[in-house]
């Protein structure tokens, strides 16, 4: 009995991915650390100076996590309920964070008590940051009002109230001292000058704003909020220049690489994209466990740290540079140390040993040697297989109609294998490599179960989609057909007019001659 060949797997060419310069770079990361906290992470702030630690705000806690430690060197608990947005000052030194119950917290970093508290808010505070000059803060809350606060005396200095739902983000600008600006549900961001007792610019976003984020130049200002990532000329004005929509949902947070040339953002669909602030293209994407609320990038850009819904603190290290220039290089064995007898003849007189390979069978293999082609054709019916490699479900089915027993390996099936087996003929058959196999599949599954349409709705629906799927590629052909006729007229118009031209140059050529030998 000879040997049982295996069934042959179409193989086709799989398009190479583009590799660029930023590719090369934010691939440059490690596997990223995983650390559990206890509540879903809504802030995570890098202090400004060295060591470049990091403070992330989860429940009731600020933890301050070092640059590869995975355990807080520090934790802030006095808090009475949950805690929100834990800022840095530029100097590293403060630390300021609001509460569900409106209060503002003000830390040194070397200690544990709060050195001031600021009450003012009546409900929950969900933004606070420090102003350039290091002596004021800034706050908004879900009271509608925007707030600055003097440091020293621990007083309000002034109170603005001119957004009309929650103010949950903003940030302050590092050229004058005097601005911050926030962002609210109400879709707008704010541009307020503390020199003056109404906001100075309202820039009309669109959606409810999540996070805002000034350039260091403070002429961009980037607001996100909905599916949208928004870009304006704040020196003209709120100008709008660009809108950028590669998410598919929410967007909750933004970020800026230490030079400023690249834009970070992460949203409720589980990436962080990363945009070119020339070209405002995506350069490169992650892609994360569960939906992203908080994140940031440490001034080195050496650390990417990520919040997420679930508690999850997920983070980046640089893979380090290793640089040996005095080390000397590994001397590696010359190429044909590896080539080395792979062109070798066997003569007449050597005795060739044949090591014999251990054929390992795939599961669908195995049943279709043993004649079990309903039961292989289940085995290449499984998801995993249909949805990441449909060219070996097609295979099978390839095989078993040229055996003969396809028909018989698609009868007999109940309801949800006939809608698992429609499926995935609805889907697939469009496609040129699939379509010569999957035609037949569609006429035998048709011809098969015409008796039992309308005993089942869910059938009825899959064998409407199998309709309008080759119902629309009919249409594609006919339409690209028409372009074919129109291309070849065409075609055909310009090889006539080039004949007739070359005809001319000939007759004129010889006209050309012929008066040139009767002169002579």
């Amino acid at each position: 009995m000879a040997a049982y060949k295996p069934v042959v797997v179409q193989a086709c060419p799989k398009l190479g991915e583009k590799i660029t310069q930023d590719t090369l770079y934010w691939r440059g990361y490690k596997t990223p650390v995983q650390i559990k906290e206890f509540g879903a992470v809504n802030k995570i702030d890098f202090s400004p100076v060295p060591p470049y630690n990091y403070a992330v705000t989860a429940s009731s806690r600020i933890h301050i996590y070092g640059r590869y430690s995975q355990e807080p060197i520090k934790t802030f608990s006095r808090f009475r309920d949950a805690a929100y947005c834990a800022t840095y000052r530029d100097d590293g030194r403060l630390l300021a964070a609001g509460s569900e119950d409106g209060s503002i917290c003000l830390f040194d970093v070397s200690g544990k008590a709060p050195l001031r508290q600021f009450e003012g808010h009546t409900k929950p505070v969900h933004l606070v940051g420090f102003l350039s000059d290091k002596y004021r803060i800034f706050s908004g809350g879900d009271d509608y009002s925007s707030k600055l606060w003097d440091i020293p005396s621990a007083t309000e200095m002034i109170s603005y109230s001119e957004h009309t739902d929650y103010v949950r983000c903003g940030c302050a600008s590092k050229v004058n001292a005097d601005v911050f600006i926030t962002g609210s549900y109400d879709h707008t961001v704010k541009v307020f000058d503390a020199r003056t007792k109404s906001s100075v610019m309202t820039i009309e976003h669109g959606h409810p704003v999540e996070s805002v984020l000034l350039f260091p130049s403070g002429g961009l200002l980037v607001s996100a909020g909905g599916r949208y990532v928004k870009v304006w000329d704040v020196l003209k004005g709120g100008q709008l220049l660009v809108s950028l929509k590669n998410h598919h949902k929410t967007v909750t947070c933004l970020c800026l690489n230490s030079s400023g040339q690249r834009l970070l953002s992460g949203s409720l669909d589980r990436h962080v994209k990363i945009y070119s602030t020339t070209s405002y293209k995506v350069v490169h994407s992650f892609n994360y466990a569960t939906s992203i609320l908080s994140l940031a990038l440490s001034p080195e850009d050496e650390t990417i740290v990520v919040g997420m819904t679930n508690g999850v603190l997920n983070v980046k290290h640089r893979k380090p540079v290793e640089k040996n220039e005095n080390s000397q290089k590994k001397i590696q064995p010359a190429y044909r140390t590896y080539v080395k007898g792979r062109s070798y003849m066997p003569k007449q007189e050597d005795f060739c040993v044949s090591k014999p390979v251990k054929r390992v069978l795939r599961k669908y293999d195995k049943l279709l040697r043993s004649f079990q082609s309903s039961k292989a054709l289940d085995a290449v019916l499984e998801p995993p297989i249909m949805l990441h490699t449909p060219e070996v479900t097609v295979a099978v089915m390839q095989e078993l109609h040229r055996r003969g027993t396809l028909r018989s390996a698609l009868a007999g099936r109940d309801e949800k294998q006939v809608n698992l087996l429609l499926t995935f003929v609805a889907r697939r058959v469009i496609e040129p490599r699939f379509t010569s196999v999957l035609v037949i599949v569609a006429d035998m599954i048709t011809d098969i179960y015409q008796p039992v349409v309308g005993q089942s709705a869910i059938v009825d629906k899959q064998f409407l989609k199998l309709q309008q799927a080759i119902g629309k590629e009919i249409d594609y052909q006919e339409e690209l057909l028409e372009v074919l006729g129109m291309m070849d007229t065409l075609f055909a118009t310009f090889t006539k007019k080039r004949d007739t031209c070359l005809e001319e140059n000939k007759s004129n050529g010889v006209t050309e001659i012929i008066e040139t030998n009767r002169n002579y």
